[in-house]
C-alpha cells in the first residue's frame, strides 16, 4: 500500500532539524538588534575623541566602548545569539543553520535606514535581496541532503592547519596595511572569515563533547586536539570581535552583518562540505546549486560594499554620531 499524503509530511518534517533552525532564526535576530546597538556605540566613541578607526582601534578607544551603555547592550545581546546559535548546532548540521543568519541582513538593514534616516537606494535593496535569496536557496537544498556526521583526527586536524594559515594571513595583511589605511570592506570580510572559522571549530566541539557522553566519558588523544580546538576558537573570536568593532567604525552596520551572515556562513559550510562531508551524499545538481547561491550571495556582499549610500562617504558615519549626541 502506498504511503498517504500525511505520512510522506511526517517523514518529511522528520527529517527537518526544526529546532535548530527555531533557535538560529532567534539568533538571527538578536544578531541585527545588537549589531545596531554596538554600531551606535562605536561610532559615539568616535565622536567624543575626535578620531575616526578606519586603521584599526586605539586601547583608549577599546576602554571607551565599555563604558558605553550602547555598546554593552549591543554586547550582551549579540553573547545570547552567540549561545543560541552554537545551541542550534546541536540540532542541526553546520551548513542548514549558519546560513539563517542572513535573516539579520534584512532586519539590519531596515532598522539602521530609519535611525539614520539614510534610505536604501535601489541598488543597495537588490544587493540585500541577492544575499537572502543565495543564502535561503542554500538552505533550503541543505535542508535536505546535509547530515551531521562523526569528525575524524584527520579533519580535525586538516581544520586548524588551515585556521593557523588564515590567522597568518590575515595579521600580516593587517599590520602591513595598518600603515595605509586598508579599505573598510577589509575588515567586514576578515571578520567573517575568521567568525566563520569559529562556527567550525564550535561545531567541532559540541560533537567532541556529545561523543564523550555517549561513550560514558571515556577520554581519549582526540581529547587533546579538541582543547587546541578551543584555543584555536577563542583566537579567531578574539580577533574576529576586534575587527567587527573597526568594520563598525566605517562602515553602516548593515555591511558590518553582510559580513557576519553571508561571509561567515560561506566559509563555515565551505568548510563544512569540503572537509568534514556534510553533504558527502548530495547529487550533482545540489552541489551546482550550492555553487551558484554561493556565487550570488557573494556578489551581493561586493554590491552592497560599493553602492550602500552610507558607504560612499556621502553621509559620513561619524556625522550621524555627533548629531546624535546632540538629541535628548
Amino acid at each position: 500500500m502506498p504511503p498517504s499524503f500525511q505520512d510522506l509530511a511526517d517523514q518529511t518534517l522528520s527529517t527537518i532539524p526544526v529546532v535548530g533552525i527555531a533557535l538560529a532564526l532567534v539568533a538571527a535576530v538578536l544578531l541585527a538588534i545588537g549589531t545596531q546597538f554596538q554600531h551606535r556605540g562605536v561610532t559615539l566613541v568616535e565622536a567624543r575623541s575626535g578620531a575616526e578607526a578606519k586603521t584599526g582601534l586605539s586601547l583608549r578607544q577599546l576602554r571607551s566602548l565599555l563604558a558605553s551603555g550602547s555598546w554593552v547592550i549591543g554586547t550582551v545581546l549579540l553573547g545570547v545569539a552567540v549561545v543560541l546559535q552554537l545551541t542550534s548546532l546541536g540540532f542541526a548540521p553546520l551548513i542548514v543553520v549558519q546560513p539563517l543568519g542572513a535573516v539579520a541582513l534584512v532586519i539590519t538593514a531596515i532598522v539602521n535606514a530609519r535611525v539614520s534616516k539614510i534610505p536604501l537606494d535601489a541598488i543597495s535593496i537588490r544587493a540585500i535581496v541577492v544575499c537572502v535569496v543565495g543564502v535561503g536557496a542554500f538552505v533550503a537544498i541543505a535542508s535536505f541532503v546535509a547530515r551531521s556526521r562523526p569528525i575524524t583526527l584527520t579533519q580535525l586536524v586538516t581544520v586548524l592547519v588551515i585556521l593557523g594559515v588564515v590567522l597568518a594571513i590575515l595579521l600580516t595583511l593587517f599590520i602591513v596595511m595598518r600603515s595605509r589605511k586598508p579599505r573598510p570592506i577589509f575588515y567586514v570580510v576578515a571578520a567573517g572569515v575568521l567568525f566563520g572559522f569559529v562556527v567550525t571549530l564550535a561545531k567541532v566541539v559540541i560533537d567532541r563533547v556529545k561523543t564523550i557522553i555517549e561513550g560514558g566519558f571515556a577520554i581519549d588523544a582526540a581529547d587533546i586536539l579538541t582543547a587546541v580546538c578551543i584555543i584555536g576558537l577563542a583566537a579567531a573570536a578574539l580577533l574576529g570581535t576586534y575587527f567587527v568593532q573597526t568594520a563598525h567604525s566605517s562602515n553602516p552596520p548593515d555591511l558590518v552583518v553582510a559580513g557576519l551572515t553571508v561571509i561567515d556562513p560561506l566559509v563555515a559550510v565551505s568548510i563544512g562540505i569540503i572537509v568534514l562531508g556534510e553533504a558527502a551524499g548530495a547529487p550533482l545538481w545540489a552541489i551546482i546549486a550550492f555553487a551558484l547561491a554561493a556565487a550570488a550571495a557573494i556578489w551581493g556582499v561586493i554590491s552592497l560594499s560599493r553602492h550602500h549610500p552610507q558607504a560612499l562617504g556621502n553621509t559620513p558615519l561619524a556625522d550621524a554620531a555627533e548629531g546624535s549626541l546632540t538629541q535628548p
